[in-house]
């Protein structure tokens, strides 16, 4: 009871009551009604139900779109940390497991003149496309080591509690996080039976499917808000075996 005495909102609640009270004084010794001043009380009252309906169905709306767009912003600014820690890498290493990349590169060539329904069709593109995984001892190798080098990066990212907006992102490092234990449980990536590699032909077309998915939305979102950060992306697409950081023209 004393905590809520002291607080600040029930000090300015109080100061708003005196106030009213004191308005209401002032009207009374000034004009002598009391009938009209318990006339329009009354009607402001009645009022105050449609003031507080207003303030639930606009503002409060207001300031949730505001909240959810700065959540939002927050979220793709870990993403973009991502992509540029661990992502990148991941798509580049990622490609060399596919057969058919050069397939699914012609189809997904982002360029600045995308509008949205062409960020939404590679997106679909990335997700059902059926990858033809070769399984390369050398290049998982590789991709262990590099996996196990930014296991604690990918620890912090899951620690990070504006994950919990983007299912499909967290959804995304943890078939990485599956497809390195799978790697590192391993004593050795040689001489594994027919089954085994099936199985981590699977984990590599799941990881691969999921981020290059999230990067095509990432990317629409640089383009949308971020017009030079959208730029180097595009030139840098690890989908393009011609991408180039260096601006043509």
């Amino acid at each position: 009871m004393k905590k809520i005495l002291t607080s600040w909102t029930f000090r300015i609640a109080l100061l708003l009551v005196l106030a009213s009270a004191l308005s209401y004084t002032v009207h009374y010794f000034i004009f002598h009604d009391v009938h009209h001043i318990f006339l329009y009380m009354i009607g402001d009252f009645g009022f105050l139900f449609i003031d507080v309906l207003l303030v639930l169905l606009i503002i409060e709306r207001l300031l949730a779109s505001r909240e959810k767009r700065s959540i939002l912003q927050k979220l793709n600014m870990v993403i973009g940390t991502f992509f540029s820690e661990v992502g990148m890498g991941l798509l580049h290493r990622f490609s060399d497991f596919v057969e058919n990349a050069e397939q699914l590169e012609s189809e997904i060539l982002i360029n600045p003149h995308w509008d949205k329904k062409k960020f939404r069709d590679a997106q679909s593109k990335a997700a059902s496309f059926k990858y033809s995984i070769v399984f390369d001892v050398d290049g998982l190798e590789e991709l262990r080591d590099f996996l196990k080098e930014k296991h604690s990066f990918l620890l912090r990212l899951l620690e990070n509690p504006i994950l919990l907006e983007n299912e499909r992102f967290t959804d995304l490092l943890w078939a990485v996080f599956h497809l390195s234990e799978e790697l590192n449980f391993r004593e050795s990536l040689r001489d594994l039976p027919k089954g085994d590699i099936a199985h981590l032909k699977i984990d590599l077309r799941r990881a691969y499917s999921a981020i290059l998915s999230q990067w095509i939305a990432y990317t629409e979102h640089l383009k949308d808000r971020h017009p030079f950060l959208f730029s180097l992306s595009a030139r840098i697409n690890p989908l393009n075996p011609k991408a180039s950081p260096i601006v043509q023209e």
